[in-house]
């Protein structure tokens, strides 16, 4: 087939053809677990993608593969940080207890951003909840999407 009419722009796809996964301009701090995280799943691509390979699976192979790549280059880019020395000031890597101003208590612990979960307690530290609590202590007082709230622990 000529390829005379065919738009090259690999500068924002892969070599399958599929736009790449947007990376974060952040530096990619992250947890050990998340590290640990992060291997296992290029582990279980690298193995699922051998399998599509091996299996002729042509229509799985592209997203794989560049799930593969994302992932890799989150690996390389990847900075561990130690739990926190401390528990005086949040940090990353703390786990905090917020109490709002409507009586809600909410737990969560700041990761890096391929980590977080909100829904199961995890926010990145790039988060506006994060921001306002980093460098905080029990106590202080934050404001978060408009409402008050206090640092009630910090773990």
């Amino acid at each position: 087939m000529s390829r005379a009419f065919v738009k090259e722009d690999s500068a924002d796809k892969g070599d399958d053809g599929l736009p790449e996964r947007a990376v974060s301009s952040h530096p990619n701090l992250v947890t050990l677990h998340g590290l640990a995280a992060i291997e296992a799943e290029i582990a279980r691509l690298g193995n699922a993608l051998a399998m599509a390979r091996a299996d002729g699976d042509t229509m799985a192979i592209p997203p794989l593969a560049r799930d593969l790549r994302y992932w890799q280059q989150r690996r390389s880019s990847a900075e561990p940080v130690a739990p926190p020395g401390s528990n005086e000031t949040v940090q990353f890597g703390s786990t905090i207890t917020i109490h709002r101003a409507d009586g809600r208590r909410q737990t969560y612990r700041i990761v890096g951003e391929d980590e977080a979960d909100p829904k199961g307690g995890t926010v990145s530290y790039i988060s506006p909840l994060a921001q306002a609590v980093l460098g905080r202590r029990v106590g202080d007082e934050i404001a978060i999407a408009g409402q008050d709230a206090e640092i009630i622990s910090i773990d």
